[in-house]
């Protein structure tokens, strides 16, 4: 063999583990859609991270995650989730009923997990929560259900109320369809109801001006905007003197009153299992939806005082957690 034949044998030779490696470099990508701003759901996020981790997918070493964030605004789902396509991730991950629409709208090829969403089925997410059926599946979090659940804790905390105001985003069907549940478990009741809608983040403090003297409670629907939003939003309600009742742990952690309903960062931590079922082969479609076995009941005592709200003690009792 020739110099020149050995010298062009060894460069190949040498190239071929060099492109090897290159393919090696190539990990699977997972594109989260947040519907929140990033700093709003640090520890849902943390949840989804480590739960992966626990289950050998280490961001950074064998598995990318590109993080992109709605900060609350809904026209952003669909722009992210188009990114999400020509990116060619190999899963995309969200939450909350506009965010899985708009990714479900974007592709019928790429896995989407989702970690919670208010009615998978009626929302058309899923054909059935047992055969999910196409490439979407995840966890169902049953907030609309429990709407009678909430309205009964508040009205032990509120005995005289009279008058709930009910505020939902109009724009996130998950939202409305949780404001209506509510409304009838409401008149069902016998209370008065007042639905304010928003759309937008400009929308809340004009709401507010809407609710002087009309209103004995304050019941909020979550979703992205209101959740990025909450602080805000029970910053208001306390200088309104409305007690509030909120689906999830992480409103009454900003102020709120009390919550009832599923523990999100166990759902973020439940969701990771789905995508790594899907990163090791199964398809979304053979994945059951799942409803959520955590609930949590908390208290915020601080703002209760600044209510002037006496907490009944048998409440205080049945509270998973009490914030002082």
């Amino acid at each position: 063999m020739n110099r020149r034949a050995f010298i062009t044998l060894l460069g190949g030779a040498a190239a071929w583990p060099l492109a090897a490696r290159a393919q090696q470099a190539r990990v699977p990508t997972i594109g989260f859609l947040g519907a929140n701003a990033p700093t709003a759901q640090m520890q849902w996020t943390a949840a989804f991270v480590q739960r992966l981790r626990e289950l050998g997918w280490v961001e950074g070493r064998n598995v990318a995650i590109e993080y992109r964030w709605a900060e609350g605004r809904s026209e952003r789902f669909a722009e992210i989730a188009a990114e999400f396509v020509r990116l060619k991730v190999e899963i995309i991950f969200t939450y909350s009923t506009p965010g899985v629409l708009a990714a479900k709208q974007a592709t019928s090829a790429i896995p989407i997990v989702f970690a919670t969403a208010s009615d998978p089925v009626g929302a058309g997410l899923v054909t059935s929560l047992a055969r999910p059926g196409g490439n979407v599946t995840g966890l169902s979090n049953q907030t609309g259900d429990l709407a009678a659940k909430r309205l009964g804790l508040l009205r032990e905390v509120v005995p005289r109320l009279a008058r709930l105001a009910i505020l939902g985003n109009r724009t996130n069907p998950g939202a409305a369809d949780e404001m209506h549940q509510a409304e009838a478990t409401a008149r069902a009741l016998g209370l008065v109801v007042d639905l304010v809608e928003i759309g937008q983040a400009q929308d809340i403090a004009p709401a507010f001006e809407t609710l002087k003297d009309r209103a004995d409670a304050l019941y909020v629907a979550p979703d992205g905007l209101v959740n990025t939003n909450r602080t805000r939003i029970n910053t208001l309600a306390l200088g309104a003197k409305l007690p509030t009742m909120h689906a999830f742990r992480e409103y009454v952690e900003s102020a709120g009153l009390m919550s009832y309903g599923p523990n999100l960062p166990e759902a973020f931590r439940r969701s990771a299992d789905f995508v790594d079922k899907i990163l090791r082969g199964a398809r979304p479609a053979d994945i059951p939806v799942e409803q959520p076995t955590k609930f949590d009941f908390v208290i915020n005592l601080t703002t209760a005082r600044a209510l002037g709200l006496e907490i009944p003690a048998t409440l205080l009792a049945r509270a998973d957690e009490v914030i002082e």
